[in-house]
């Protein structure tokens, strides 16, 4: 095959090489152009419920990068359906003008109900901002006052004790299955509508469990209306000083409520790469890393390589507990 120009003339093939690397460099520098020029216009981040964690999450991060990028972030609440809203932002353009900001339920939803949507396939993950540990709490009238304590009068008096749960497939109820899971416990579970009817009921002794997050079971902790056991994290955290971890007696145990931030998939690596470095700047401000250390959460902001790594880890674990205890929405 003989090589021509546009003009037909014949091209040597060092003319070929130089004219394939000059066109190289012009596509090269065209990307470095419009990766310089974004944003030019105003991005929008999807999450939850106002009022909640992932609302306040949007807000300090809208708030906070909105300057450096040069264009206004707007928060749009969009209910509390994460197929819904995780599912318009993997259809949004890939340009990095929508955003989600969600908990788990983004990755696990798929195990749960039909969902429109692949985490792994249709997101691209930009940072894990924050994490958030649970806490074994009971109705002081049980006999515990430690984890092994509890599971030897949960094994005394199989199903006789029950658990609060605060929606399906929520932190609560799958911590609590992990738990019963690998203590090899029978508690049952009655659902309640929010973790605040939940703690209720425990507080009032209908249910003598609950694993709810740590700014929402302390003031009860406090006033002795319930008694704290363990941390669901990993391990000892300062969110709540004075307790063990529930790993300490049953090794692998961790249960948190992860939250991130995802672009849709086929997002230019330079676009996420910007908004990583502006995000994570704002979370590991002191004054953000107080704010929700203060909320019972612990900053993460690891990259999207961590995030996507933490993401498959986790659903491995929560798959299996899923299948298990043969949860799925009703």
């Amino acid at each position: 095959m003989k090589l021509q120009n546009r003009n037909g003339e014949p091209l040597t093939i060092g003319r070929f090489l130089i004219a394939t690397l000059l066109a190289g460099l012009v596509c090269s520098t065209l990307g470095t152009v419009r990766a310089q020029d974004y944003p030019k216009q105003p991005l929008r981040i999807y999450t939850s419920d106002p009022g909640g964690g992932t609302d306040l999450l949007s807000r300090i991060l809208a708030q906070g990068i909105s300057g450096p990028l040069g264009q206004p972030v707007i928060v749009e609440n969009r209910g509390g359906n994460v197929v819904i809203t995780a599912g318009a932002v993997a259809k949004a353009p890939p340009d990095g003008y929508t955003l989600l900001v969600w908990a788990q339920g983004v990755w696990l939803a798929q195990y749960l109900e039909s969902a429109s949507y692949d985490p792994l396939r249709d997101l691209s993950p930009i940072t894990l901002a924050v994490m958030q540990p649970s806490v074994v709490v009971i109705h002081p009238a049980v006999p515990a006052k430690s984890i092994p304590e509890l599971i030897a009068v949960a094994k005394a008096r199989p199903g006789e004790l029950n658990y609060a749960g605060s929606g399906i497939g929520g932190t609560t109820q799958l911590s609590t299955e992990l738990l019963k899971s690998m203590a090899g416990v029978n508690i049952v579970r009655v659902n309640y509508k929010s973790t605040g009817a939940g703690l209720l009921a425990t507080v009032g002794g209908e249910t003598q469990l609950m694993l709810p997050t740590a700014n929402a079971a302390m003031p009860h902790v406090k006033q002795g209306k319930l008694r704290a056991l363990a941390v669901t994290s990993a391990k000892a955290t300062a969110l709540v000083p004075g307790l063990p971890a529930v790993a300490e007696t049953l090794p692998g145990y961790e249960a948190v409520t992860m939250t991130g931030v995802f672009a849709p998939n086929k997002t230019p690596s330079t676009v996420i790469t910007r908004l990583h470095q502006e995000m994570t700047r704002v979370l590991t401000s002191a004054d953000v890393k107080e704010k929700f250390f203060n909320a019972g959460s612990e900053v993460v902001a690891n990259t999207p390589e961590q995030f996507a790594a933490a993401i498959k880890v986790d659903m491995a674990r929560w798959a299996k507990v899923i299948k298990d205890a043969g949860i799925r929405m009703e």
